[in-house]
């Protein structure tokens, strides 16, 4: 083999925790949100490529009714819930209190969020 033929990896090593912290970043100045979510009379902003990502639903949703600047409207979905859902989407991490815990799965569940709703989803295929 020709040493021009030679092929070199190059791994960026804090490559997961940079992205995390982008997205975490990129939310909190709202840089670049296309997405608005609203539920509970309140709204907030995302990322389309984040909620499709971190989401079946959202990704469905999404391609379904392409817009420029989509908003969304949660019904039945308390705020705190969606505050802390994308806190979950953008961090890989929330913290929820016990007492709300149920019912916040509950709203992951409907809204099918990677990690919070797969473990039921799995255990219904599995029966």
């Amino acid at each position: 083999m020709a040493a021009d033929d030679q092929q070199f990896c190059l791994r960026w090593n804090e490559f997961q925790s940079n992205m995390v912290s982008s997205f975490r970043h990129l939310r909190e100045e709202k840089s670049f949100t296309d997405v608005t979510l609203a539920c509970d009379g309140q709204t907030c902003k995302a990322h389309k490529m984040v909620l499709s990502a971190c989401s079946p639903y959202f990704k469905a949703l999404l391609e379904e009714n392409p817009s420029k600047h989509p908003i969304i409207i949660l019904k039945d979905v308390p705020f705190s819930h969606l505050q802390a859902i994308l806190e979950y989407m953008y961090a890989g991490e929330v913290n929820v209190s016990q007492a709300d815990l149920p019912a916040f799965l509950k709203t992951a569940e409907r809204l099918k969020v990677k990690g919070l709703a797969e473990v039921q989803q799995n255990e219904r295929q599995d029966r």
